[in-house]
């Protein structure tokens, strides 16, 4: 399936911890097109993964950073922020062996919400490192995708207009944005009127409703939100990244309908990165259900 033109379905892998194959294959066969790695160059092997995508017919649209542990753009410690660079762009690399064509980067690490050194320096070193990824990401023709998240997962890159002026103060036209709709949908008064303004500048996008289930489970418009792409010029994946609430209540079937029970066997990286998200491992039946919504609801749009 090409992955060139008008909009495509993609989705991320990060969401449930399984072996590459099982999650190719549910995605192919539910419509996908391509998809979005999790950033993990240690873990997937090239030749595997290509192999895989050959044989479900599917493309690696490109990959994301996950930033946990250390990972962090915008930390005190000159090495801990060199470190960062050399992952995301490793990051890269991975995403260009494999014939992709966007680095969802998100700069600093998920989860932390206070800053820990003067606002002013966390920016410079921000815009510093983002540019020195960029500029290896140009040498690879690869994009950057910078993605905001909401205030209750980092404190630094929230809103369209934050990311609008990193994206200029780095200078290179590599660099744009994902595009979150759960997230923005939080932080921007009007999500329509965010992605019109976002026009020229949005090299990715990634899907999720009101309450980050699938599109089609919550009250975000659809339909319209397509069109407003088409007619700010968007051309590229719609990447699913659907994460369920937590019901830890009696009268909730969280525990037994949509969590694989434990132990876990998911290195700890991994796991804390899930538990910050969606509190552990899904099922795999709950999981292909939140694929096929997706696909339900997005693919009669964009045919």
């Amino acid at each position: 399936m090409a992955i060139t033109g008008m909009h495509h379905l993609s989705t991320h892998t990060w969401m449930r911890p399984e072996p590459l194959g099982l999650t190719i294959k549910r995605a192919s066969s539910l419509g996908y097109s391509s998809i979005e790695l999790a950033g993990e160059p240690t873990v997937h092997k090239i030749g595997e993964t290509q192999g895989l995508l050959k044989k479900y017919n599917l493309q690696c649209w490109g990959c994301v950073t996950l930033m946990y542990g250390s990972r962090n753009l915008a930390a005190p410690s000159q090495s801990q922020r060199e470190d960062t660079i050399n992952y995301m762009k490793s990051v890269v690399d991975m995403a260009a062996s494999l014939g992709g064509k966007i680095v969802t980067l998100v700069p600093c690490t998920v989860g932390k919400l206070q800053p820990s050194a003067d606002p002013i320096d966390e920016w410079s070193w921000v815009v510093h490192g983002v540019r020195e990824v960029a500029l290896h990401a140009a040498q690879k023709g690869i994009r950057l995708a910078l993605e905001p998240l909401n205030r209750f997962e980092t404190y630094l890159i929230t809103n369209v207009s934050q990311t609008l002026q990193l994206i200029e103060e780095v200078g290179l036209p590599n660099v744009g944005i994902a595009f979150d709709t759960f997230h923005l949908n939080i932080e921007e008064p009007d999500l329509i009127a965010a992605l019109r303004r976002c026009k020229g500048k949005i090299f990715n996008v990634h899907l999720g409703d009101n309450n980050r289930l699938s599109p089609g489970d919550g009250s975000l418009d659809w339909p319209l939100i397509v069109q407003t792409l088409r007619e700010v010029g968007y051309e590229g994946a719609l990447a699913h990244e659907a994460v369920p609430p937590i019901d830890r209540t009696s009268v909730g079937a969280f525990g037994s309908k949509q969590m694989e029970p434990e132990p876990w066997d998911v290195d700890a990286g991994t796991l804390q990165f899930l538990k910050d998200h969606a509190s552990g491992v899904l099922r795999e039946d709950y999981y292909t259900d939140m694929l096929r919504k997706t696909a339900e609801t997005i693919l009669p749009l964009i045919k």
